[in-house]
């Protein structure tokens, strides 16, 4: 690997990190339930590089969770998401960063799509505060 390339890894990486502090503090902020965070980097056909998956109690909360990741990215990342979904009825939202996407959802729905299974060989590390 040339110097070069090592450099614009390291910058890759750096960016990455600062994107997913900012999410799971909007994350956090709003006091999403089960947060987990899943490296998918060394999954063949996966659709980004980590996925964050929490839990809102209400589609307010989901609503709430959202906009604080929106609001967390922006101000620390200057960054807009690529793709944002499922806000009308607020019980799966997703807002896709393309190197991270996150997952917000109502219990239920968390449940029933299983995420964590779905995906079963990537890294997963569960980030509650308890």
């Amino acid at each position: 690997m040339t110097k070069a390339a090592r450099v614009s890894r390291k910058k890759t990486e750096y960016a990455h990190a600062r994107l997913l502090e900012a999410m799971i503090k909007g994350v956090q902020e709003k006091k999403a339930r089960n947060i987990t965070l899943m490296d998918l980097r060394n999954l063949d056909g996966a659709p980004a590089d980590f996925f964050i998956v929490c839990s809102g109690d209400s589609g307010t909360q989901v609503e709430a969770i959202a906009r604080s990741i929106e609001e967390q990215v922006e101000k620390e990342c200057g960054e807009q998401a690529a793709h944002i979904e499922g806000t009308k009825n607020a019980q799966w939202v997703l807002i896709d960063y393309i190197a991270v996407v996150a997952h917000i959802f109502q219990p239920e729905q968390r449940d029933y799509y299983g995420l964590e299974h779905l995906w079963g060989d990537a890294v997963i590390t569960e980030l509650n505060e308890n």
